[in-house]
């Protein structure tokens, strides 16, 4: 754009005024500025503004159409300005939130219960629609804190690790994989598999099954949970999900969970917000609660190990 909000007050200034100098007193400059600036003004837009009429400065019609358009901007900018200053005055603030995976979405009212009674004038806003990309979300300013699963290394962030949860493949309990002690890539080729993600997006697929080459009979994207433990308790398929994530089912003996690869699949969850936000107190107390109430925290030791054992019992 080739104007800015010092020209409009300019132009409304001396047609208000009628005078170069009138309009330079009320705008706190010198005469002979503000002449450089209307000149500025009307190189810029190509046209003259106002032309002397006696001792008066008469707008031109160019001048009187930019002019009426500069009273409404102007008077929207000041609304802004009153509504932001108000908002600040008052203490109160807005978060906004993104996961780099659904089932975060499923611990995060928890969380912001506790939250709000600390924080009353805090607004969060979770936005869902940034999953498929927090980080840029982020950069882009579309959002303050991203949770994700991969450790950021960008000098414009701060990266705060939350707690580590481990991936498990979920089946029935008389699933021919609910006996092994761990699922290889090579079990999948048979099966439907279900995904929140795309493909190319999904941890399992991304870092177990493509590095080995196998790709299953079928992979389904739901993006609900409830909904994929409904189709993999009524036999349809399997899922890839956090152990936390449907450790009431495994409790309750209607899903099994077995470990993902001999070694186990963890992930560790990671806060990133970029560093002019990260000091904010408000800020730094909602990282913290995310770290304290964790899912899976009050998981027991024995459910937390995996393996055949746990698939037995479930």
């Amino acid at each position: 754009m080739e104007l800015e909000i010092r020209h409009l007050r300019l132009v409304t200034a001396i047609a208000e005024t009628g005078s170069v100098t009138r309009a330079s007193e009320r705008l706190f400059l010198t005469q002979s500025a503000l002449s450089h600036q209307l000149r500025d003004v009307e190189t810029r837009l190509q046209t003259r503004l106002f032309r002397r009429v006696g001792r008066r400065m008469v707008p031109t019609a160019a001048g009187e159409d930019l002019i009426e358009s500069a009273s409404r901007v102007l008077a929207l900018v000041e609304q802004a300005e009153a509504r932001v200053k108000a908002r600040a005055a008052s203490g109160e603030r807005t978060l906004r939130i993104s996961t780099q995976c659904y089932t975060c979405y499923h611990w995060l009212p928890d969380i912001l219960t506790t939250y709000r009674r600390a924080h009353p004038k805090v607004s969060v806003q979770i936005d869902a629609a940034a999953t498929s990309n927090a980080m840029g979300a982020l950069f882009d300013g579309r959002i303050d804190l991203a949770i994700t699963i991969d450790r950021v290394s960008d000098r414009r962030v701060v990266d705060t690790v939350l707690f580590d949860d481990e991936l498990v493949v979920v089946t029935t309990p008389n699933h021919r994989l609910a006996m092994k002690p761990f699922v290889e890539a090579a079990d999948f080729a048979p099966e439907t598999l279900y995904v929140y993600p795309p493909k190319a997006e999904t941890t399992a697929y991304v870092r177990v099954l493509r590095p080995a080459g196998v790709e299953p009979a079928s992979l389904e994207q739901v993006q609900l949970t409830e909904a994929i433990v409904e189709l993999v308790r009524g036999g349809h398929g399997i899922a890839v999900l956090a152990r936390w994530a449907v450790q009431p089912q495994i409790d309750a003996g209607t899903l099994a969970a077995v470990r993902l690869t001999r070694r186990g699949f963890m992930r560790q969850w990671h806060a990133v917000t970029l560093r002019e936000t990260a000091a904010l107190p408000h800020v730094q107390h909602f990282i913290a609660l995310l770290a304290r109430q964790a899912p899976g925290h009050s998981m027991s030791r024995s459910a937390r190990t995996g393996g055949v054992a746990a698939s037995r019992r479930a």
